[in-house]
């Protein structure tokens, strides 16, 4: 705890080697991490023998930090240009393998305007690709070398695609999510300032910025190293310098099995990526156009005026200015605030907010899937390849960026027609598979509640089980409004919803609603016991735990300001629940890589979309594939967590994956 308490306040855990290898022979690991850094010390090595020579030393120490550049952001498809290593403070070298040739690089510059200052008119000597790697392979894949990168995913799935298996591994940026989670950013460039002091050489340094930037293959390499070798000589000592706080704030396990295996499997993943139609999505794109036309002109008509629909400054006016609709609010620039929120709130009393709504949803559709997921499409493999961010979050959950699968809409007859572009090859089909009501499950679980883990347990519609319970009413003929309010509560206490957020979203007055709650408290006391005690301890802690023991910090909790603190108290008691959900479903990625293979199914595991799974399989192997999936992704707490209610896993073949969900 005094580990934690000392970073929350600023300073950094102590430092020390961590356990995978013995310490490197030039210098005390106190001396290695605390010495400045000397960017003027790294060596560029451009010949097979000086590289065998360090490739040597590697062996022997056990350990080494690496970095990986490439002549693109997405890995998939992308060429390597050069390889960092590092054995200790200072100690790093830079292996230029793919930067253009001095005509090459003039013209580029030339038609950059602005190139970075310095850039050297010739490469010089570098070592062949495919002499390079053969001789890097041994020790890249030595099961006796820990090779240790920030944001090493991205250097397994460079490797991968040249045939090299890169492990075992270590992330510092990873470790530092499973000590701090919730707190600050886990980017290399603020754990390297706030553990080590140091400013990372920015990247605009090497490649320029905005319409003079450059690849990174036509960077000069003595620039190149100087931004490698130092992001390789950081990662190591970032490493040691948190690795040890793992094992003293017993934390090491929740690393080893939550954090250290994601990276390869996400990394093959991104590799696979998923086919898209791309007819389909312009047809649709055309249709959210036409309707969206329409909502323009019946807004319009609503104001009594055309308008910018999509300026938050005009319709703001319109709403409160000429409509004088009430409950308005302005931002600090003085301008009316037309969020979402306060929309859904002024569309009760007037039809313009709701046909603004409307509009904004299939904008936001059409901008950010129909339109952008085609050029998405990656050239050299015909797929979508989004990629996975695994400590970007507060609670766990992994992030989708470029492009975003993750924010597609589950219940909308929209969100249903953009996966159904989502498509399999011919003669294969996906296979959803998706945790049914995983959070509720683990509700039923932290907060002991007999009824639920029963109704749980009978395979019953929980919600009308639920309802039954609060109202008196027989689950048998049930009305579907009372089943809705009920379904409506159950989310609702999750995410420690208000008898005002209650009331918007079921449309009864707030009192009718503050009633609801507390009949639903009075009927499952021991939810109210669960999150009076996740209060209590996330006040004295500043963190809350998972079942599995990750720690999620909760920022504002021990706020003396009351809305602040409020808020972090909503906060703590849905991220135990958010957070157990994601431990589950890393744990069946984890699992489900390992089994695939041992089965002998040709299947591959593609995407990951909050509490689902999605697989491409040979139309054969689809009812093999479904079975497996339930079998391996049910048990995934096992042994870690034994849940006192059953997970359920439903998965479903189809040739879409609207048609799979």
């Amino acid at each position: 705890m005094e580990i934690v308490a000392a970073y929350a306040a600023g300073a950094a855990a102590p430092s020390a080697l961590g356990d995978h290898s013995p310490a490197p022979s030039n210098g005390p690991v106190v001396d290695e991490v605390e010495t400045a850094f000397q960017r003027e010390a790294y060596k560029i090595v451009r010949d097979l023998p000086a590289l065998e020579t360090y490739i040597a030393r590697a062996m022997a120490a056990g350990a080494v930090g690496i970095d990986t550049e490439a002549d693109g952001i997405n890995a998939v498809g992308a060429s390597i240009v050069g390889i960092a290593l590092s054995l200790g403070a200072n100690d790093a070298i830079y292996i230029p393998l793919g930067h253009a040739s001095a005509d090459t690089r003039a013209g580029e510059l030339f038609a950059a305007e602005q190139p970075p200052a310095e850039a050297a008119p010739d490469a010089g000597p570098q070592i062949p690709l495919n002499a390079a790697l053969p001789a890097l392979k041994p020790l890249l894949e030595a099961q006796g070398v820990l090779k240790i990168g920030m944001n090493i995913k991205w250097d397994v799935a460079l490797f991968a695609q040249h045939g090299i298996a890169l492990g075992p591994i270590d992330d510092p940026m990873l470790i530092s999510y499973a000590l701090y989670g919730g707190l600050d950013a886990h980017d290399k460039t603020s754990l390297v300032e706030k553990h080590l002091g140091h400013g990372l050489t920015p990247l605009a340094d090497v490649v320029g910025k905005g319409k003079a930037q450059i690849g990174f293959e036509l960077a000069a390499p003595e620039r190149a190293a100087a931004y490698s070798a130092e992001q390789a000589d950081a990662g190591l000592r970032l490493w040691r310098k948190l690795k040890p706080a793992l094992a003293q704030e017993k934390l090491r396990t929740v690393y080893e099995t939550l954090e250290r295996p994601m990276p390869a499997v996400l990394a093959a993943m991104e590799r696979e990526g998923i086919r898209i139609d791309p007819l389909m999505l312009s047809q649709l794109s055309g249709d959210f156009a036409q309707r969206m036309a329409q909502y323009e002109s019946e807004a319009y008509g609503l104001a009594g005026r055309e308008f910018n629909i999509g300026s938050p400054k005009q319709l703001g006016e319109i709403l409160f200015d000429e409509l004088k609709l009430q409950g308005g609010s302005k931002t600090k620039t003085g301008a009316w605030s037309t969020d979402a929120s306060i929309l859904e709130t002024l569309a009760e009393e007037h039809n313009l907010p709701a046909k603004v709504l409307e509009w904004r949803q299939l904008s936001k559709l059409r901008s950010t899937y129909t339109e952008a997921l085609g050029q998405a499409i990656n050239p050299k493999t015909g797929r979508v390849h989004t990629s996975y961010a695994l400590a970007s979050t507060t609670t766990g959950r992994l992030s989708s960026n470029d492009p975003n699968l993750q924010n597609i809409p589950i219940r909308t007859e929209e969100g249903r027609r953009i996966r159904e572009a989502f498509i399999a090859e011919k003669g294969n089909l996906l296979v959803s598979a998706d945790y049914s009501q995983i959070e509720l499950r683990l509700l039923a679980h932290v907060a002991d509640i007999p009824q639920l883990k029963q109704a749980f347990a009978d395979g019953v519609d929980i919600h009308a089980r639920t309802a039954s319970e609060m109202f008196g009413v027989p689950v048998e003929g049930m009305p579907k409004e009372i089943r809705n309010n009920a379904k409506a509560i159950n989310f609702g206490i999750i995410y420690g919803i208000s008898a005002f957020g209650l009331a918007r979203n079921l449309g009864i007055e707030r009192e009718e609603a503050g009633a609801y709650i507390k009949k639903y408290f009075e009927r499952f006391p021991g939810i109210r016991d669960y999150m009076e005690a996740t209060k209590t301890f996330a006040r004295a802690n500043g963190y809350v735990k998972t079942i599995f023991g990750r720690r999620i910090w909760v920022k504002g909790v021990q706020s003396k300001n009351a809305q602040e603190r409020q808020f972090g108290e909503r906060q703590a008691i849905n991220a135990p629940l958010q957070g157990a959900a994601a431990d589950i479903i890393r744990r069946a990625m984890v699992r489900m890589a390992e089994a695939l293979p041992a089965s002998g199914l040709s299947a591959r595991m593609l995407l990951q979309v909050h509490d689902e799974l999605v697989f491409e399989a040979p139309a054969a192997e689809a009812e093999a594939l479904c079975a497996l999936a339930r079998r391996v992704m049910e048990a995934a707490p096992l042994p870690a967590a034994s849940l006192s209610v059953p997970l359920t896993v439903e998965a479903k073949a189809g040739a879409t994956w609207g048609a799979a969900h």
